[in-house]
């Protein structure tokens, strides 16, 4: 059942509230899952603990903590994410093209001392919680969603960033401007038969490989499932065959 082009692909968001719960859910999704995704509720409560215990299982993780501040900052913590072990990290677009540039810096400097793996650097883009109206009444952002997460692709990608984290309606258009080689982490991802929870731009596994996501995060249609190993194979039989 296992397909490794696709295992490869699929990150699992480890949201979840008790640090023994998360290393259960490694425990028993490693053999499907590519990358474990490590986000602030997690890291936050337990910090290198999960972070260590990934690694034990020689999995791959991905520290989901958005960086954004000053450059001099986000430089140095991009360093001391890749000297932990991570495979690889995001920032927020809207920090600007200088401070993206010292996420990459430290995390090259970092890989390059502790001999790890070239570390990917990615850029969040416009949150896939957020829609038109958040971000033209509330952010007063005039930019029509799609136009402004593609200004930021591109800052992103002048900063020597390996790609962006953007939803999948914005997939088909940064590949279309950036290449096939930028890189797309696609959140928001939710089976058909999955419910949409909070997140307002989302798309099915399907449709986000289809349209050129390079990874794909799932969440709480696998972590919340009855039968956790029945809906990772549902999600397998639904990408199976999708030439990208």
């Amino acid at each position: 059942m296992i397909n490794e082009e696709i295992k490869k692909r699929l990150v699992l968001a480890l949201d979840v509230e008790e640090l023994d719960e998360a290393k259960k859910l490694v425990d028993e999704l490693s053999p499907y899952i590519g990358t474990f995704k490590v986000g602030l509720q997690l890291f936050c409560g337990y910090g290198l603990e999960i972070v260590n215990y990934i690694k034990e299982k020689n999995a791959d993780f991905f520290l989901d903590v958005k960086l954004h501040d000053i450059p001099n900052t986000v430089e140095k913590a991009s360093y001391n994410v890749i000297k932990n072990g991570a495979n690889f990290f995001n920032v927020h677009a809207t920090g600007g093209i200088e401070m993206m540039k010292a996420a990459k810096k430290g995390a090259m400097q970092a890989a390059e001392k502790y001999n790890r793996k070239k570390p990917l650097v990615l850029a969040v883009t416009v949150l896939t919680s957020i829609n038109q109206e958040t971000l033209t009444n509330e952010l007063s952002n005039s930019k029509n969603v799609e136009d402004f997460v593609i200004q930021l692709a591109k800052n992103a990608k002048l900063a020597g960033l390996d790609g962006v984290v953007a939803s999948a309606r914005e997939l088909k258009a940064i590949k279309k401007e950036l290449g096939n080689d930028f890189i797309v982490l696609t959140p928001g991802i939710r089976p058909s038969w999955s419910a949409k929870d909070d997140q307002a731009r989302i798309a099915t596994p399907k449709s986000a490989i289809e349209d050129g996501a390079d990874y794909i995060v799932l969440g709480r249609a696998i972590t919340k499932a009855e039968n956790k190993i029945e809906a990772i194979k549902k999600i397998y039989e639904e990408i199976q065959g999708v030439n990208k």
